[in-house]
């Protein structure tokens, strides 16, 4: 497929422009079991880069920093100018628990060592992964600016961060991107998200567009989890919710039939129709699958289809939240204010 098929969209409104979709490389360097080969990786990540698809999502948390290691042995040979690179920092796992650190030592230590690692002078997008409670946001995004302003970074995003918490950071430093989930089975954004960073001028990158892989084949999905991965544990996956969200699969699935697509590229396309500010980043390890991703681009959309797949697929028609209770506090996070701060 031709680059010119992937249009390339305004991320925000700080100057930053990526492919319309974006790949996100997170399942590339698994937490735990058999490791993906990493001429597998590159060879799919060159693919996507040559098809068009620049944008690159991955963290330092993805594989515990492997995944930054392969994303810069892919962007090696001239690859890296051609590419939106975007990590994260902030999500820490370490003695068998997972921490959010915000704090500014912690910022500037966790940006040179990403840089390090993707071996890089600059990083164009640089997420917050999730919102330290503890650390008010002008504080981190303080530190944030500063590595703006010594060209160690382009622009900074958030991520699962509260509408108040957006806008307190917009107000120290520009924020570029919010990436949240968003896609057919979680909406919650809508309300007052999605508002907030329309009216900031802020890029939206919904990450898990196609519901953890759910609407790609529905709960067959269930038959390919391996032993260890955390979608198990996962509300909407339980079998008090599943079978009631399998309806909900199975009736985007009849639309895809009529569309004379797949169900995945619909749920994709749904996404692309909310706005020239939305980039979805859906994830792969395939580059059969990546192929099929990228021809939801070409997938239109009429009103009339977007109400009936929003009616299918309303806020509360979807069984099971997001997380589980141990990590919901990740969710749409606010913090403390900034008068509480001591540094000490």
């Amino acid at each position: 497929m031709a680059s010119a098929a992937v249009r390339r969209i305004k991320l925000g409104s700080q100057g930053l422009e990526v492919s319309a979709q974006g790949l996100g490389c997170a399942r590339m360097s698994p937490f735990s079991g058999t490791p993906k080969p990493d001429s597998d990786m590159i060879a799919l990540i060159r693919h996507a880069v040559g098809s068009g698809v620049t944008f690159l999502d991955t963290a330092d948390v993805y594989g515990f920093s492997a995944n930054e290691v392969l994303i810069g042995k892919a962007m090696k040979g001239g690859v890296r100018e051609k590419v939106e690179l975007a990590t994260k920092f902030g999500l820490c796992y370490a003695d068998g628990k997972w921490d959010v650190q915000g704090n500014p030592v912690y910022v500037r230590a966790a940006c040179k060592a990403s840089l390090k690692r993707v071996d890089v002078d600059c990083i164009d997008l640089y997420y917050q992964h999730r919102i330290d409670t503890r650390v008010p946001i002008e504080v981190t995004i303080g530190e944030l600016k500063k590595l703006v302003e010594e060209g160690k970074i382009k622009y900074i995003g958030l991520s699962e961060a509260s509408a108040s918490t957006i806008r307190r950071a917009h107000a120290v430093h520009p924020i570029t991107a919010v990436q949240l989930e968003w896609s057919l089975w979680s909406r919650d954004v809508e309300a007052e998200i999605i508002p907030t960073c329309r009216e900031l001028g802020i890029g939206i990158v919904a990450y898990s567009p196609l519901g953890r892989g759910f609407f790609s084949v529905g709960s067959k999905l269930l038959e390919n989890f391996s032993e260890d991965d955390f979608r198990q544990k996962l509300p909407r996956f339980q079998p008090e919710n599943l079978a009631h969200n399998a309806k909900l699969f199975d009736r985007v699935n009849e639309i895809a039939q009529r569309k004379g697509c797949a169900p995945s590229q619909l749920a994709l396309a749904w996404v692309h129709h909310q706005g020239n500010d939305v980039c979805p980043i859906p994830g792969t390890t395939k580059i059969e699958n990546f192929n099929q991703n990228i021809r939801a681009l070409s997938v239109k959309l009429s009103s009339e289809d977007m109400a009936e797949l929003e009616s299918i697929a309303s806020a509360d028609n979807v069984k099971g939240s997001r997380y589980d209770s141990s990590i919901s506090t990740w969710e749409n996070s606010d913090t403390p204010p900034l008068s509480s701060w001591s540094a000490a």
